[in-house]
C-alpha cells in the first residue's frame, strides 16, 4: 500500500480516492470512440434540454442506464408511473442544491443536473470511505485494518456507479454513517441518553439510505435483533433505563421503515387518494399492502421470484457469481464467529459487538439471497457497495498470511472488474 501512512490515514485515503477516480473517469472518457450503439443518452439530453444544449463529455459518459430516470426526475419530477421504481432521494438532493444556487440552472439549455449529481456521488463516496475507516477504528482500534478496509471500498466493484448520477454513493455514505452511529451507541451503552440518541440517529441515517435505495430495508435486521435483545433484558428485570434502551432500536427501526413508507404514501395519495374523483385508481391501490414500488418492479421491470432464472440470463449470473460468492462466504463466516474471522472486537463491549457484526452479516446474506432469487442479479456488484461486512472479511484475508493469496485474488478481481465495467458502462453496454 504505497499510499498508506499510519500518521496521516485521512490524507492517504483521499489521495488513493483521487487517483482511483481519475483512473475510472479516464476510462469513461477514453471509451468515447465513435457513436454510441444506443442513442438513449443523446435523445434524452435533446428532449430534456433542447437540441442546442451543450452536453459536457463527462455528463454524456456517465448519464447511462438508470441515471436517465434519476436525471429526468431531477428536472421534471415523477412523470410516468414506472419512474417510481427509482428512489426520489437523489433527484431531490440535486433539486435542493440547485434551489440554493438558482443561477446554475438559469439557462433552460444548461445540462447542470447531471453535473451536480456527479459531484454529489463523488463527495458521498469520499465521506463513505472516511466513515468506514472511523467505524472500523471504533470496533478494532487497528489503523492498518481500518485503512485496508476503506481502501477496498474505494476500489469497490461498483466502479463508475459510485461516480455516476446514481444512488449507490449516497446509499453507502448514509449506511456507513448509520453503522458508525450504531457502533458508537454500543460503545456508550452505560450512558442511556447518549446511547438512545446515537441508536435513533443510526435509524434516521439508515432511513435516509433506504430513501436512496430500497435494499436499505435490510438494515432493519440490525434494529430487530437489538429490539429483541433489549426486550428480553427488560422482561428479566423491568426498569426505566432498560425501557429507554428498548425504545432506541424500536424507534430506530421505525425510522428505517419510514424511508420506504413515506415515498409509498406519497404515491398512494397521487394515484389512489379520494381526490382522484372520476379517475380509476391503479391496480396496486387495492392490494392489502399497497406499494407502487413492488407494482412497477413487477409490471415494468419483470422483477419477481425466480423470474430471472432463464437461459438467456445465464451470462449475467456468471458475471455476478464472484461477488455473490464473496457476499455469501463472508456473511456466513462473520455470522459464525466474527472474532475468529477478523481482527475486530478488540475493545469495548465485545458481546454486543459480536451481535452487531452478526446482524450486519445477516442483512448482507439477505441481500445476496434476494439478488439470486428475485432481483436482476447483475446489480449485486453495486448493491454490495454499502455493506461493511465483506470489506472487513476481505481485509482480514489480506492481513492473514494463511489467506493472503485469496485476499489478493479478490482485491485484483475488484480492481479489474471495476475497470472493465467502467469501459462497458460508458459505452452503454451491459452488465449495468
Amino acid at each position: 500500500m504505497v499510499f498508506f501512512s499510519t500518521s496521516r490515514p485521512t490524507k492517504s485515503l483521499t489521495a488513493l480516492f483521487a487517483a482511483w477516480k481519475a483512473f475510472l473517469l479516464a476510462i469513461a472518457l477514453g471509451a468515447a470512440v465513435g457513436p454510441d450503439y444506443d442513442t438513449s443518452t443523446s435523445l434524452f439530453f435533446e428532449r430534456l434540454y433542447g437540441s442546442r444544449a451543450h452536453v459536457p463529455a463527462l455528463a454524456a459518459r456517465l448519464t447511462r442506464w438508470d441515471a436517465l430516470f434519476f436525471m429526468h426526475h431531477a428536472r421534471n419530477g415523477y412523470v410516468y408511473e414506472q419512474e417510481w421504481a427509482f428512489g426520489a432521494a437523489m433527484p431531490t438532493v440535486v433539486r435542493g442544491i440547485l434551489a440554493l444556487f438558482p443561477s446554475w440552472g438559469r439557462d433552460a439549455n444548461t445540462t447542470v443536473e447531471p453535473l451536480v449529481a456527479i459531484a454529489v456521488a463523488h463527495v458521498s463516496h469520499l465521506i463513505a470511505v472516511l466513515a468506514l475507516y472511523r467505524l472500523t477504528m471504533v470496533m478494532s482500534n487497528d489503523t492498518k485494518l481500518a485503512f485496508v478496509t476503506s481502501a477496498l471500498h474505494i476500489i469497490s466493484p461498483a466502479g463508475l456507479f459510485l461516480s455516476a448520477p446514481y444512488a449507490e454513493s449516497p446509499f453507502a455514505c448514509l449506511s456507513f454513517i448509520g453503522n458508525l452511529l450504531f457502533a458508537l451507541g454500543i460503545r456508550n451503552k452505560r450512558d442511556e441518553v447518549k446511547r438512545f440518541a446515537l441508536i435513533v440517529g443510526a435509524g434516521a441515517a439508515f432511513g435516509l439510505a433506504t430513501a436512496f435505495r430500497s435494499n436499505g430495508l435490510s438494515s432493519g435486521v440490525l434494529f430487530a435483533v437489538g429490539a429483541v435483545n433489549c426486550f428480553l433484558a427488560f422482561a428479566r428485570g423491568p426498569s426505566l433505563s432498560r425501557l429507554l434502551t428498548l425504545a432506541a432500536p424500536v424507534i430506530g427501526g421505525i425510522c428505517v421503515a419510514a424511508g420506504s413508507v413515506v415515498p409509498q404514501y406519497a404515491a398512494w395519495r397521487r394515484y389512489c387518494g379520494a381526490s382522484l374523483h372520476d379517475v380509476e385508481p391503479r391496480p396496486w391501490c387495492s392490494h392489502t399492502m399497497p406499494s407502487i414500488y413492488t407494482f412497477v418492479q413487477d409490471e415494468y421491470w419483470n422483477v419477481g421470484f425466480l423470474r430471472y432464472w432463464t437461459l438467456n440470463q445465464l451470462p449475467l449470473f456468471l458475471f455476478a457469481s464472484p461477488m455473490l460468492t464473496i457476499l455469501l462466504k463472508s456473511g456466513f463466516d462473520m455470522a459464525r464467529d466474527p472474532q475468529r474471522e477478523l481482527r475486530l472486537l478488540k475493545s469495548g463491549p465485545l458481546e454486543d459487538y459480536r451481535m452487531f457484526v452478526r446482524a450486519l452479516a445477516a442483512g448482507q446474506l439477505l441481500v445476496a439471497v434476494l439478488a439470486i432469487t428475485t432481483y436482476h442479479v447483475q446489480i449485486v456488484s453495486r448493491l454490495s457497495s454499502g455493506y461493511p461486512v465483506w470489506y472487513w472479511w476481505v481485509a482480514g484475508c489480506l492481513m492473514d498470511k494463511r489467506r493472503q493469496g485469496w485476499g489478493l485474488t479478490m482485491a485484483v478481481f475488484m480492481a479489474m472488474y471495476a475497470g472493465i465495467q467502467g469501459g462497458l458502462f460508458a459505452t452503454f453496454l451491459p452488465p449495468a
